[in-house]
C-alpha cells in the first residue's frame, strides 16, 4: 500500500473551504483506479495544520491520478492553503 500525505498550514478562515476543497479531490480520485481511501486530518498541537491523507494500492495508481488530474483540481481548489511539507509512505506492516 502507498499512502500519500501533504501536510498544509490554514488560516481559520480557509479551513470551510480546504475541507471542500479536499473532499472535491477525493471524490475525484475514488473514480481512480487503485484508490483506497482518504482522510482529513487536523495536526495535534499545531495551531492550524491540517492533513490530507490518501491510500493507494501502489504508487503508480497515485502517480497516474496526479498527472491527469493535480492541474485541474489545483485550477478548481478555492481554499488559501501554505503547503509545509509531501509525505509519501510506503507500508510494510499492517496488524488489524
Amino acid at each position: 500500500m502507498f499512502i500519500h500525505s501533504v501536510l498544509f498550514e490554514i488560516e481559520p478562515k480557509e479551513v470551510a473551504k480546504y475541507r471542500k476543497d479536499s473532499l472535491m479531490w477525493a471524490r475525484q480520485a475514488k473514480k481512480s483506479n487503485g484508490f483506497l481511501s482518504y482522510n482529513t486530518m487536523q495536526r495535534y498541537g499545531f495551531k492550524n495544520q491540517y492533513a490530507s491523507v490518501y491510500q493507494w494500492i501502489k504508487k503508480a495508481d497515485h502517480d497516474r491520478f496526479m498527472r491527469k488530474y493535480h492541474d485541474w483540481l489545483v485550477s478548481k481548489s478555492s481554499a488559501k492553503v501554505k503547503v509545509l511539507g509531501y509525505y509519501n509512505l510506503k507500508a510494510i506492516d499492517k496488524l488489524i
